[in-house]
């Protein structure tokens, strides 16, 4: 009993204390420590008995794993970013998009260059990282509120491509191990849901934007955004090759390389946009050092977060949660959908709630006859929903680290677009695979 309180009473405490803007280094260890406390468990490895789980060797395995793993792609995706703003390619590709579409279809180009980068299998993160310089620069020509950044940055990238059909995001590719189905499993009814949470989120995001607009809310400007000047700006097109070979490369490489294609194509995309735009910069030096200090914050506050989740899954009621999740009674459909959405939550991470509830989910519902495209599309789509609670990793670094937002005025509407939305579209789904489509 101690334990299940420890479990929901760190998860609520980690989320209220992410939302007031405490700094995560702190607050991650802090809630994880509550955690163990009441669950039990022996602070220090020197305290616990041979093979016994300890708090301070859960978190830091969750901490120094998740760097361990991704720090090349946060230091490249930031560096990136940076080299695309200060050479004046983000602004010259804004200026285009504007030009030519028009500064109403701002939002639209935001959402388009994410959702293209992310289905052509640029790490999530290290999109938020690339489009972010020209986002920033459309809002401020649009004169849009800046806090819908995120929102505009994470339903591209979140919501109707990284658990669709073909994707090659980790979240579409973990379910064929433990299913021996492909990355179209499903394929029909993926498309259906994918066009209903793109069509639709985008009209909410764009209700979401005029309601602020015409309450008088406007872009504001900060010390650190980039200067404005009458500089001479590259050739947009030229300006868009870099993202061109970020994409190139690692749709090339993902197969062989899986996420390490992304070092390749950050790096591919790094030296593309100086070799094009060299002439065009004003300083390398420091697009390279505000790059890496802006990729230590946000892989250093995404991590205190997945150091929670190694804490949270080695506690006796994270077992519990999981053995109830997986026995609810009525459709297979709706079982696996709860479980993988639940423990997602929990962990703040939808691959986490993958990996942990397929191998207890899988082999139950393929005995029971569920067919395993099914299983796999519901399995990937409710990961992505409840996993985008305040505490989650992504959601984090796009906030925080990487918009400078705050969680108060951002997180409301990244929760509609990327928890809301998918829950509808995993409804949708659950539906018309209960009526025979996509079944075979």
């Amino acid at each position: 009993m101690l334990s299940m309180i420890g479990l929901l009473g760190g998860l609520i405490l980690l989320i209220l204390l992410t939302m007031k803007g405490m700094n995560l280094l702190i607050v991650g260890p802090l809630c994880a420590l509550f955690v163990a406390v009441l669950s039990g468990i022996p602070l220090f490895p020197q305290l616990a008995g041979e093979g016994e789980v300890n708090y301070f060797t859960g978190y830091m395995e969750g901490f120094t794993g998740f760097i361990a793993s991704w720090y090349f792609m946060f230091l490249l995706g930031a560096i990136f970013g940076k080299v695309m703003e200060k050479s004046g390619a983000a602004d010259a590709v804004s200026n285009w998009i504007v030009g030519k579409l028009g500064i109403k279809k701002a939002v639209f180009a935001i959402v388009l260059a994410c959702a293209v980068l992310t289905y052509g299998g640029v790490s999530l993160f290290v999109v938020a990282f690339s489009v972010y310089p020209m986002a920033v620069s459309l809002f401020k020509k649009a004169d849009l509120p800046r806090r819908f950044i995120p929102a505009a940055l994470a339903f591209g990238s979140v919501t109707f491509t990284m658990t669709s059909a073909g994707s090659p995001e980790i979240q579409n590719w973990i379910p064929i191990e433990y299913l021996g189905t492909s990355p179209y499993a499903g394929w029909e009814v993926s498309i259906i849901v994918a066009l209903f949470m793109m069509i639709s989120g985008y009209v909410l995001l764009k209700l979401m934007i005029n309601r602020a607009v015409n309450n008088g809310e406007t872009f504001e400007v900060r010390e650190d955004d980039p200067e404005e000047t009458d500089r001479e700006l590259p050739n947009p097109f030229l300006s868009l090759i870099p993202l061109l070979v970020v994409l190139g490369f690692s749709f090339s490489f993902h197969d062989s390389l899986k996420e390490s294609a992304l070092i390749i194509a950050l790096s591919g995309g790094v030296i593309a946009t100086i070799i094009i735009n060299k002439k065009y910069f004003t300083s390398f030096g420091k697009a390279f050092s505000e790059g890496t200090m802006g990729a230590l914050v946000a892989i250093g506050n995404t991590a205190a977060v997945v150091g929670f989740g190694g804490v949270a899954k080695v506690v006796p009621a994270f077992q519990v949660a999981v053995d109830t999740m997986t026995s609810l009674p009525g459709s297979p459909l709706i079982g696996a959908a709860i479980a993988v959405s639940v423990i997602a939550g929990m962990t703040g991470s939808a691959s986490g709630g993958q990996v942990i509830a397929l191998p207890l989910i899988a082999p139950h519902y393929i005995d029971m006859g569920v067919n395993p495209e099914a299983l796999h599309r519901v399995v990937a789509i409710s990961s992505g929903a409840i996993d985008s609670l305040p505490h989650n990793g992504y959601v984090v670094t796009n906030i925080r680290a990487i918009c400078g937002e705050t969680h108060a005025a951002a997180y409301l509407p990244v929760a509609i677009l990327t928890v809301l939305l998918p829950l509808i579209g995993l409804v949708l789904a659950i539906v018309l695979f209960s009526f025979g489509l996509g079944i075979q």
